[in-house]
């Protein structure tokens, strides 16, 4: 395993978290219905599937292609994930915008970039129930990997494990943000949406990237 990869061939990246968006619609529709509107899963994949038709004949790097990922879910992509996710990927792009190799040290600089992103539109924290259940602790569990030397593929395990705990703490919260706060008490017992395609993601980008790195 390296130590990580060339900024000029992540587009795949980008390609394999649409893949996994569109392979999931429903199933994050169906979890979303369950205490919110049901759309989850059908706008984020007609966001992604956008994405996907603008990127196909263009040869660009990992950055590139986030930030037109990012631009169409903000500018295409209706109620509050397009614009969430889309400086989610914004703010990745630009902390990568002008890396040659993206190790460990530049993906926590973009995952904490795409966090702050994230905080800088609301005021979600750890227990809302909301995708900040995920990424908070997959960002954490990054920078403690960086701080301790871990090696590209350990931090990445490190990353995807943290957010798969944090995901999975949603089934069991009371929502405190959106339309499902409405629910109190009955909000309860299902997992969030937002917090299961953030994990989703996170968990694509970590295996996609340490394929890279070989």
């Amino acid at each position: 395993m390296g130590a990580g990869f060339r900024e000029a061939d992540g587009k795949i990246i980008v390609e394999r978290l649409i893949e996994i968006i569109h392979a999931n619609r429903a199933y994050l529709s169906e979890i979303d219905g369950a205490i919110g509107d049901g759309d989850h899963g059908i706008n984020m994949d007609k966001g992604f599937t956008m994405a996907k038709k603008e990127l196909s004949d263009r040869n660009v790097g990992m950055s590139e292609a986030l930030k037109s990922l990012g631009r169409i879910l903000v500018d295409e992509i209706g109620g509050s994930m397009g614009p969430l996710y889309g400086t989610f990927f914004k703010r990745m792009a630009r902390a990568s915008k002008d890396k040659e190799y993206i190790d460990t040290s530049v993906l926590y600089s973009m995952l904490d970039a795409a966090y702050k992103g994230i905080q800088s539109l609301g005021d979600a924290k750890v227990g809302d129930k909301t995708l900040v259940d995920t990424l908070d602790p997959a960002v954490a569990a990054l920078k403690s990997a960086v701080d301790n030397g871990r090696d590209f593929a350990s931090a990445i395990d490190e990353m995807i494990v943290a957010a798969e705990n944090g995901w999975k703490t949603t089934e069991n919260l009371v929502a405190r943000i959106g339309r499902a706060s409405r629910l109190g008490e009955r909000s309860r017992g299902v997992l969030d949406a937002g917090a299961t395609s953030c994990y989703l993601m996170i968990k694509s980008l970590g295996e996609t990237a340490k394929e890279l790195a070989g």
